[in-house]
């Protein structure tokens, strides 16, 4: 296994996340390694935690890497926030990223919660995609 192609694959996320037209409309380009410090943007996309399994074999390192993208409102309904997770959802989904190192073998949506943010009012849905990579 190798954890190497952990970075690439996340900056060639954040990357279709950008360049996505749609989203970019919505979000204004809020969209973040992380949660955003000070004044927050009404909607924003946050990239969120990752795991990773090894899936090397005799032909080359691979892992499995299960990330969340986070779309978080700090007021409001939920209706907002899912036109926005639908854009990420739309965008990352069979995306074929082209990476700095390692070959992309697969992106794929697994799963989506949605949830209230306590003390805040706020919403935030949790995107869970899965891809998998191998270092060749």
């Amino acid at each position: 296994m190798s954890f190497a192609i952990s970075g690439a694959l996340q900056k060639a996320v954040y990357a279709a996340l950008m360049q996505d037209a749609e989203l970019q409309s919505v979000v204004d380009g809020a969209i973040f390694d992380g949660v955003p410090q000070g004044q927050k943007p009404e909607i924003y996309v946050s990239l969120g935690p990752e795991t990773v399994k090894s899936r090397s074999d005799v032909s080359a390192g691979g892992a499995v890497h299960d990330f969340v993208i986070s779309v978080v409102s700090e007021g409001g309904g939920f209706a907002g926030l899912k036109q926005v997770a639908g854009f990420v959802s739309e965008s990352l989904s069979g995306a074929d990223l082209a990476l700095e190192r390692g070959v992309l073998v697969y992106l794929r949506f697994l799963k989506a919660a949605a949830k209230r943010i306590r003390g805040s009012g706020g919403r935030q849905i949790d995107l869970t995609f899965r891809a998998r990579v191998d270092d060749i």
